[in-house]
């Protein structure tokens, strides 16, 4: 299955093209042009590395969220744009269960957390189980930073992209994964959804939207008029 994968979440996304399980191409967007500039010339020049015509693409795969506002809406529009005009499909995958695919072998147990702004953080949690999967143990919850890293059980590995902020106040018996590691990637992303794709999972073109950490704030002021 061929497939193109986009991470927007953060504000340097990446675009990676996968052959079922082997990603063949895979790139970050250049930190000085915003997402929505940049992510259609590298898909075209992705493309063009690999010798693929958009018709080739058999599936799309999107971080649908948690993550930046903006950036989900340009992924997943991208991505539904995309999947329409050369009739592929599409599949949204979530953004911690890209960062736990990162995870070393030997971690048994995992805590996510990517920035909610505001002083707050999404977090999950994931362990391993008698396949060596690591499988979610809760959905993902809002919580303040000082308090997720309070609840932070001894022993377990922490990554997420809100490390670049406060890796320094994890506690002493919880480790951060390597840097490298902190953010979601689409090459992930690529692998990920064909995964969830081989097992069944599928999304309606029509109906996949963003998975917000919270109402933006323009809604959150229309509610409270």
């Amino acid at each position: 299955m061929k497939i193109l994968a986009l991470e927007t979440t953060e504000r340097i996304g990446s675009i990676a093209l996968a052959d079922s399980e082997e990603v063949l191409d895979e790139v970050q967007l250049p930190a000085n042009l915003r997402t929505a500039q940049s992510l259609a010339p590298a898909i075209r020049q992705s493309l063009d590395r690999v010798g693929w015509t958009p018709q080739d693409i058999e599936l799309v795969a999107v971080t649908a969220g948690p993550g930046s506002f903006t950036g989900l809406r340009i992924g997943i529009a991208t991505a539904k744009a995309f999947a329409y005009a050369v009739g592929a499909e599409v599949l949204g995958v979530d953004t911690h269960e890209t960062l736990a695919l990162a995870c070393p072998e030997e971690a048994s147990l995992l805590a996510t957390a990517i920035d909610a702004q505001r002083g707050q953080i999404v977090a999950r949690t994931f362990e391993r189980n008698g396949s060596g999967d690591l499988v979610p143990r809760c959905d993902s919850e809002l919580l303040d930073i000082g308090r997720w890293i309070e609840s932070l059980v001894p022993g377990a590995r922490v990554t997420g992209p809100i490390l670049a902020r406060i890796a320094d106040r994890l506690p002493p018996d919880c480790r951060p994964l390597p840097p490298e590691l902190w953010r979601p990637t689409a090459g992930n992303v690529a692998l990920l959804a064909h995964r969830q794709y081989a097992a069944g999972r599928r999304n309606d073109l029509w109906q996949l939207t963003p998975v917000y950490s919270r109402p933006s704030a323009a809604e959150e002021k229309r509610r409270a008029r």
